[in-house]
């Protein structure tokens, strides 16, 4: 049996960004459900509740859904009305090739002063005499019932006859409950004999074949029946899913300790090592809370959690934690994070001053007495390359 959830409701809430407190439509049609439950709970402001083409043999767990216009339960298992004088809004109800034979149970329909749609059509009390007389007179508010209008001079008609078309509806509708009776004893024992035909076949398919091609009758045991071998065929035709292979854990350090590089967010970024500080700067989604971010600098790693996704990059140099400087701009979302060196790393130091002079600053190196050539300055290591000449590696 299908339940109604939360999650299926979430699912078929998808128009109303999956919040299922302020939805005003669902359709939940044709997902074999055979108890009304929880939706007046969770759904308080309906107004359109679709629930065509189910295995729903009763009306319930609805009084609650006080703004609810329209209610389909068309082609479902539902033998009487009832349960629904709490839908204080209703103006269409649809209850098309059902089992409702207790045609009397419209009277507690009395109370939704705001319905003006019935649907009937298909129903076992459609074809009682007079049916249509009766219904209308029992409802003066209807002005359509069975898609035909209701004119003045019809319902004026009803409702000098309403006495005796209520009479013969009594005894109507108590000789279709004595059919209903014997066709709920009888359906069984076919069911019975049928499924001890069924298990005296070993050939699987030859065993659907009989279940298909035998005879049944129109009622709602037949269709749940139907509805289970339906559900059944499907699990046999889908394809078997695939044993999920278990993801490997992450690791976040070495087994000596050192931290790895991770980006599990799959973030862009740029990292740029100055000559006293690290400047991280991290591309966040623009609209993302703050809340949702967190920020761990460690002496020699720093780590940034985004929606539980980790983000973590490894630095050569020391750095003091509690000197920090975390930065999100406003503008693109981005974050920059400065970290500052517990030592100033002197080559880059050095480097960065050498790109900052100017040509005629430089010191040519100087000639002593002994012949040995003494250097000044600072050597640009970025200058140094290899030959033009020189071979590939093997």
């Amino acid at each position: 049996m299908v339940r109604i959830t939360e999650e299926l409701i979430r699912k078929k809430a998808e128009h109303n960004e999956r919040l299922i407190s302020t939805l005003e439509e669902v359709s939940l049609h044709q997902e074999d459900i055979e108890v009304i439950e929880h939706i007046g709970n969770w759904c308080r402001d309906l107004k359109i509740l679709l629930l065509q083409s189910n295995l729903i043999g009763r009306l319930e767990n609805l009084h609650k859904l006080k703004r609810l216009e329209y209610l389909n339960c068309a082609v479902n298992n539902i033998e009487r009305i009832e349960n629904l004088e709490g839908c204080e809004s209703l103006k269409k109800l649809d209850l098309t090739l059902n089992f409702i034979g207790q045609v009397t149970s419209v009277e507690s329909l009395k109370g939704n002063i705001n319905l003006r749609e019935l649907l009937l059509i298909g129903n076992p009390c459609v074809d009682y005499p007079n049916y249509r007389d009766y219904v209308i007179a029992t409802l003066p508010q209807l002005e359509s019932l069975d898609s035909v209008e209701v004119t003045p001079s019809e319902r004026l008609q009803a409702c000098r006859e309403l006495v005796a078309n209520r009479a013969n509806m009594v005894q109507c509708q108590a000789n279709q409950a004595i059919e209903r009776d014997e066709q709920r004893i009888r359906v069984a024992d076919q069911q019975r004999a049928l499924a001890q035909h069924c298990a005296s076949i070993e050939d699987e398919e030859e065993r659907i074949k009989a279940f298909w091609q035998a005879k049944s009758e129109h009622c709602p045991e037949i269709r749940t029946e139907i509805a289970r071998q339906h559900r059944l065929g499907r699990e046999r035709h889908e394809p078997k899913s695939k044993e999920t292979v278990p993801k490997r854990p992450r690791h976040l350090f070495a087994p000596c300790g050192r931290p790895y590089n991770l980006n599990q967010a799959k973030l862009r970024f740029n990292f740029q090592d100055e000559p006293d500080h690290y400047l991280l700067h991290l591309e966040i989604y623009r609209h993302l809370d703050t809340s949702l971010i967190d920020v761990d600098v460690e002496p020699f790693y720093a780590r940034v959690t985004v929606k539980k996704k980790i983000f973590q990059i490894a630095y050569n140099d020391e750095v003091k934690p509690g000197e920090t400087l975390v930065q999100r701009s406003q503008a693109t979302g981005h974050l920059v994070v400065t970290l500052r060196k517990l030592m100033v790393n002197e080559v880059l130091l050095s480097a960065k001053k050498s790109q900052s002079q100017s040509p005629s600053d430089k010191v040519e190196p100087v000639a002593r007495d002994t012949g040995e050539i003494e250097l000044r300055g600072v050597v640009d290591i970025k200058n140094i390359c290899p030959p033009p000449d020189l071979p590939d590696l093997i």
